[in-house]
């Protein structure tokens, strides 16, 4: 029986796999993709992020951020928010997931290349596929299947939500600013993350259903810059709002997207995927895995906080053009919130 088996190989997974190796436990990865894996992702790293990466000894290579910048879609109206407690990175997804993947080997953890599909509770321990463990952290995404699994997905109320998604593309381009541009239109957004010499990133989140060349012409200061610029084929995901019942289940805890998802409009996914791995096997360490439950509330209450908030904001007409403005008008209020998830 090993102490602990990881359902997924992402940064999250990985990121639970280097704490509990580090901390003695005997710990194993089932992914049935070859690393590195891609996924549409914004590629921004907070500085608590690049700090939590390092607590891992985990260096990766990658533009400096400095803070992140509003504009509106027509780049008239800006607002500009520094980090206060360092620099955060734009860097690849596969760059960053290739970092993951050699830390964890450098300390012996095994990743089968095996797709767990049958995952069975029982008092002292847990199987999944022929697999034993003293507990099984599921680290398999926004759709989870283990948590579908159990019976664990809460489906939002239809009514009320606007299913989004986001799309993402890299250009070859030098990047214009060492910030995180932010630009805002009536009903969707575009994220520009610089990421190294003449590549950035591009990440549309959005509510419709349209091609990214279509989405991108909401944008028109952005199109402007792109309009000869080389292009990557595009990834998707979504939709983006999951919902969990609980992140533990008796001997099964959660961690990453598969803990439950609000939006991806703060940029905060992988700083809470890479501190809530850390506190998850604190839990384990001390054997006390029901505490988790209440620390990752703890620890995700801002990102849902202000990420709920402000997507309500973004989904009322009257309300949505106003944001850059307003965090043009209040800069010490935009300055808290960016330091605040930053």
């Amino acid at each position: 029986m090993i102490d602990i088996l990881v359902v997924g190989g992402g940064p999250a997974g990985l990121a639970t796999a280097i704490h509990g190796a580090r901390r003695g436990f005997d710990v194993v990865v089932a992914e049935p993709r070859p690393a590195p894996i891609d996924k549409a992702c914004g590629e921004g790293l907070m500085p608590t992020a690049v700090r939590a990466l390092s607590s891992l000894g985990v260096q990766v290579p990658g533009a400096h951020l400095r803070g992140i910048r509003y504009v509106d879609a027509a780049g008239d109206r800006r607002a500009e928010a520094r980090f206060r407690t360092g620099s955060g990175l734009g860097v690849r997804r596969t760059t960053l997931h290739q970092a993951l993947a050699a830390r964890a080997a450098q300390l012996g953890v095994p990743v089968i290349p095996h797709r767990i599909r049958r995952v069975t509770p029982s008092d002292g321990y847990v199987t999944a596929d022929g697999i034993t463990a003293r507990y099984l952290v599921a680290a398999d995404g926004l759709h989870s299947p283990i948590r579908r699994t159990l019976g664990l997905t809460v489906r939002p109320a239809t009514r009320r939500h606007v299913p989004r998604y986001g799309l993402r593309r890299h250009y070859a381009v030098e990047p214009w600013t060492d910030l995180v541009e932010v630009y805002w239109s009536a009903d969707c957004e575009a994220y520009v993350t610089p990421l190294g010499p003449r590549q950035l990133g591009v990440a549309i989140l959005t509510s419709r259903h349209l091609p990214f060349d279509d989405q991108l012409t909401r944008f028109p200061a952005l199109a402007a810059r792109l309009r000869t610029a080389e292009g990557t084929p595009v990834r998707g995901a979504g939709p983006l709002r999951q919902q969990a019942r609980t992140r533990v289940a008796g001997r099964v805890l959660f961690v990453g997207d598969a803990a439950g998802y609000v939006d991806a409009l703060t940029g905060e996914g992988l700083t809470l995927a890479l501190t809530a791995a850390d506190t998850l096997v604190r839990c384990l360490h001390d054997g006390r895995p029901e505490a988790y439950e209440s620390a990752w509330l703890r620890l995700s209450r801002s990102y849902r906080l202000l990420t709920s908030s402000l997507l309500w904001a973004r989904n009322q007409p009257p309300l949505a053009p106003l944001i850059t403005p307003a965090a043009a008008r209040f800069p010490g209020l935009f300055q808290s919130a960016v330091n605040l998830i930053g």
